[in-house]
């Protein structure tokens, strides 16, 4: 078992999915998914007031 979450997940990931991922390829999937979960937690922090409401849809 691996020591980093990342590395699990992306075993994990790859395994669901049927997709070989190269070794060379890791250390720029890791450093992606390092910066995808970092932008995910500001959103997420991110605090809004429950009476938000959600933006209109506008369609041409």
């Amino acid at each position: 078992m691996t020591a980093d979450p990342l590395d699990a997940y992306m075993d994990a990931v790859a395994k669901a999915l049927a997709l070989p991922v190269d070794d060379a390829w890791r250390p720029a999937v890791k450093a992606n998914l390092e910066v995808s979960l970092r932008l995910a937690r500001l959103v997420d922090e991110f605090p809004l007031p429950d009476e938000i409401e959600p933006a209109s849809v506008f369609a041409a």
